[in-house]
Order: structure tokens, then sequence, then C-alpha cells
């Protein structure tokens, strides 16, 4: 397979194969997990709700105290080459900020480190496949409690990943695909990467508290509103979730996902339900829609600061 068919990434100033892409293992990012991404997608060769992302991910730089030695106008040039350069139509694009490196040795004073920026384009990654959700995904909801979002915010999008990873074990001893955590007073939160709908009591119920803010679930959302369906973002117990007519997670790798079981109980019928279909039907359409989606830009020249030339 062509290496640059299987992603371009933007390391130290260059285009390369992902398959090349290096960072130093000295890199604040490996060390202390101490950095900030965001992922956007291309489908059909139109990258959507570019925008949004690039908001979100200056928003998370923000809060962090990282600058990436990019403009966003640089940033989104940047996404947009990777793209052209691997040729994909369609594809999973990540851009990272790390801490990076202390430019005084031996010092662990974070003033003194140089942040890094790199980015890359993949072909699209699936957390459940689109033959999957034909039949829908299993879900457990974990014994194990997320990260109190007072020490890390999940409003900041992090790699804070190990009571995830954890739970997700607690799911895969229980046959299930997809797991979500909950908070400390037993509310669900979020999973791996991905944001929860249930549709109980003829409303849809997404937490908003203890989760990421999620490009997809705002999409939702706004959906939700278009078609006057009745929605509560607040408090989403375990009780609710398990007697719940449909489930959905929602994420940009993979956008409107069905769940059809959860703790090994069927969802419904057990097969997605028709809020699901309509709701995944109408935000695939969305991508060809010049208010939410703009197409990928062919290969050009960059003008880009001189240490990343």
């Amino acid at each position: 397979m062509d290496e640059v068919a299987q992603g371009v990434a933007f390391v130290d100033g260059r285009f390369r194969p992902v398959g090349e892409a290096r960072i130093s293992v000295l890199d604040m990012a490996l060390t202390k997990g101490d950095s900030t991404y965001d992922v956007v997608h291309v489908w059909k060769g139109r990258f959507y709700r570019l925008d949004s992302h690039l908001d979100r991910f200056q928003a998370s730089m923000n809060a962090l105290r990282l600058d990436p030695g990019l403009t966003r106008r640089q940033i989104e040039d940047v996404l947009h080459e990777c793209v052209s350069r691997a040729g994909l139509r369609d594809a999973y694009v990540s851009m990272t900020c790390t801490r990076g490196r202390t430019t005084v040795p031996g010092s662990r004073d974070i003033r003194n480190a140089r942040n890094g920026f790199y980015a890359f384009a993949v072909p699209f990654v699936w957390i459940t496949t689109p033959e999957q959700q034909e039949h829908g995904a299993s879900l457990w909801i974990s014994s194990r409690p997320r990260i109190a979002p007072e020490s890390v915010d999940p409003a900041v999008k992090n790699y804070h990943w190990l009571d995830i990873q954890m739970a997700q074990f607690e799911a895969y001893d229980h046959d299930a695909q997809l797991v979500v955590l909950r908070d400390q007073s037993g509310g669900i939160t979020e999973g791996a990467g991905y944001n929860i709908f249930a549709f109980v009591d003829d409303r849809w119920v997404t937490p908003k508290n203890g989760v990421l803010g999620g490009i997809t679930r705002q999409s939702v959302i706004e959906l939700l509103a278009e078609d006057g369906v009745a929605l509560d973002e607040g408090h989403l117990s375990a009780d609710a979730v398990l007697r719940a007519t449909e489930v959905v997670v929602t994420s940009t790798a993979g956008g409107v996902m069905p769940v059809t079981e959860v703790n090994g109980r069927p969802v419904g019928s057990g097969r997605p339900g028709p809020h699901t279909r309509r709701l995944r039907d109408r935000y695939w359409a969305r991508h060809g829609d010049d208010r939410w989606s703009t197409p990928v830009r062919p290969s050009r020249p960059m003008q880009l600061p001189e240490v990343f030339d």
C-alpha cells in the first residue's frame, strides 16, 4: 500500500507519510499527558464543521496556556494540506498542541517549555462501522467513575483516558463494544470519545455536565430543535438508559451511532429505532450543505513561520 495513502502528517514543520511521523520522547505530551487536541472529519471531499472544531481547539489551547506557534488560518491550511496530499475523500483529521520540551536542561519549570504542534490525516475512523450500525452496538455502563471535572476539565479535549481505558476493559469483559462512565453522584457522563443520548419518556436526554461539548452532539441538538423534538440536557441516570427505547452515541468518528443493547439487555425492540434512523440520516445529509461543510482545497504552497520552514 502506498505510504501516503495511509495518511499524511505535519510534524516539525514538514509534511511526511504518517508512518514516518515522530515526536520527542521528552515531550511533556508523553511524559506528563500535557497536551490538547481536536479531531474533524472529511466526508466525500468536504470538511464537516471545520470552524467549530478550530474554535474548540483554540479554546482548549487557551485554557491550558498553550501556543502552537501558528495562526488559526495556518492551522486550517495545514489540515487541508494533509488531506489533499494524502488524496483522501473520507478522512479522520487530527490536530494536537503539546507542552513540548523545556528549553532549560534539567528544569521542570513548565514556563520554560517550547510548545509543539502536529497534525495528521488518515482514512476515516469508525467507532462502529456503517455495517455495525445497521443492527446497533452493545454498551456497558461502567462501575468506574470518570475523573472529576474539578480536577481535569472534560470541556478541554485531552488524553487523560486511563479511567476510560480501564472502563473499556470492563466492557470487553462483559462482551460489550462501547462503554460510558458515571460521575461521583452516579450520573452518566461520556465514553471513549463519544457523547450519549437516550430516548426515554417521549424525549431525548443527554448529560450536560462532566462531558466534552461534542460537535456531533451539537449537531444532534440542532436537528432535534429543527424537528421540534423534546430534549433534556441535564442529568441522565443509569436507570433511564436501561429503560430507554432508543439510545445513540455521537462522535466525529462515526456520526450518530445506534446502541441496541445496554448491560446485556435489549434497547426497545433490539433494533435501531425510527428516531435514531431519522437523526442519522439527517446528520449525514448535512455534509453536503454549504452551511455546514467546506470542500478540501487542492494542495498549494503554504506561508508558515520561519521555524516551520
